[in-house]
């Protein structure tokens, strides 16, 4: 029997694509939802979300208080007009990282229903801000049979510990620590929804153990990406070539996590053999660990830093590369390692959390590393800069494997279905005992 269509509330407490892996999920998930026949409205707070036609977007403005230029900027008593807007400002202020609380209690008020009128969704999903106003939401919700449920990439507890590992003296930790303050407070909210989805069997496991959630309570959904856009290039061949020597990393620069540093010691391996140069879309912060790196390796001029490409120039820059490089610690999944996939570009990549489950076998679409071996690291990329034909058969295995596995409308249909059994699971008294069951990769 075909189902109603369904009026999803997307909400995202940060969702410029260009910002990260989250607002690309957010743009690409609502659009294939919408697609589907659904309705969706995106509750964001800034930097606010690219989204296609059809698309409802609720804007719910901060105080925006690490944007550039002026990060941990103090506002003016007047913007203090809110709770949310007095937590934002006074977890800042200490050390904390505010903002998913504050914006979960500016979605639930938001979006609770206004008495005597059913509310306006038949279920709420949140990115990942995992706040305590979720709590309040889904308790004004719960009477009227509207589930709140949420997408956890993979738990922050690995950030946090992979921050401790890499900082140099004690009052470092205690900084990493405080900022990761709102961690408990994102495995309460994740054990109390109606439903948790994922996009790897990886980092399913990493949450039933870091963050204390059922197996029970989760479906795993693998992302995905848009292989029309995201494809090798089809110009003559005279204007098919790659760029001799250049290795593309799509990473935030200053995070431990995404390995950049390691990567950065492997092209200086790679260097001392063969020409290379690496382009990192993503920004190093100024007098940074990784501006520093670049300068003690003797790396200037040899790696670019491209932060806020769109789409179009990321697909640019990824045909004219000879490989691409996925130097992470962990990966929840890594987009970036399906977008190079896509446009038939070899990869480099470590063994770190899903990306296994995402490139598949090591030789087939991706040379896989331990990761943080510099070394291996090295070794890998001088091996695919030296053989065109392996890179050329791994890059077409890696497009394969891409279209039969990997795509939005697929995520977004499993997605749609997993709703409707949330659903029917909170108005039938349920709870959350259906939501197992894995789609693979």
């Amino acid at each position: 029997m075909e189902r109603t269509p369904l009026r999803i509330a997307l909400l995202s407490y940060r969702s410029l694509p260009t910002c990260g892996g989250q607002g690309v999920y957010v743009r690409h998930l609502s659009r294939e939802l919408v697609m589907l026949g659904h309705h969706v409205t995106v509750v964001s707070g800034p930097p606010y979300p690219l989204l296609d036609p059809g698309i409802e977007l609720r804007m719910l403005p901060s105080l925006d208080l690490y944007a550039e230029p002026d990060p941990f900027r103090w506002p003016s008593p007047r913007e203090l007009r809110t709770v949310a807007d007095a937590v934002e400002f006074g977890l800042m202020r200490t050390g904390q990282f505010s903002e998913p609380l504050a914006f979960s209690i500016r979605a639930a008020r938001a979006l609770r229903p206004d008495t005597g009128h059913p509310p306006r969704f038949d279920i709420v999903h949140d990115n990942q801000g995992l706040g305590y106003g979720l709590l309040a939401l889904r308790r004004a919700l719960r009477p009227h049979g509207v589930p709140v449920v949420a997408t956890v990439h993979h738990p922050i507890t690995v950030d946090r510990r992979l921050a401790l590992a890499a900082a140099p003296d004690r009052t470092a930790r205690a900084g990493i620590r405080r900022w990761y303050s709102f961690l408990p407070m994102q495995a309460r909210v994740a054990r109390s929804l109606d439903g948790i989805i994922v996009p790897s069997q990886s980092s399913r496991q990493e949450i039933i153990l870091d963050m204390r959630v059922a197996a029970a309570a989760m479906r795993t959904v693998p992302l995905g990406v848009d292989a029309d856009v995201f494809r090798p290039a089809t110009a003559p061949a005279s204007a098919l070539a790659s760029t001799p020597g250049r290795i593309v990393v799509v990473t935030s620069a200053d995070v431990p996590l995404k390995g950049l540093g390691v990567l950065l010691e492997a092209l200086a391996k790679v260097r001392a053999e063969r020409d290379a140069h690496l382009v990192c879309v993503g920004a190093a912060r100024p007098g940074g660990a990784i501006e520093h790196q670049v300068d003690d390796l003797g790396l200037t001029g040899v790696v670019t830093f491209r932060p806020n490409l769109s789409e179009t120039e990321l697909v640019t820059l990824l045909r004219s590369a000879e490989l691409a490089v996925v130097p992470s610690l962990h990966e929840g999944f890594s987009l970036p390692a399906v977008e190079a996939m896509a446009c038939g570009v070899a990869l480099v990549t470590t063994t770190a959390g899903a990306l296994p489950e995402v490139v598949g076998p090591a030789g087939q679409a991706a040379a896989l590393v331990a990761p943080g071996d510099a070394e291996a690291l090295a070794a890998a990329i001088g091996r695919l800069l030296d053989d065109p034909a392996l890179r050329a058969r791994m890059g077409a295995a890696g497009r394969t494997r891409v279209k039969e596995r990997f795509s939005w409308r697929a995520a977004a249909a499993a997605t749609a279905a997993w709703y409707a059994d949330r659903i029917d699971a909170v108005r039938s008294g349920r709870e959350r005992s259906s939501a197992a069951g894995p789609h693979p990769c």
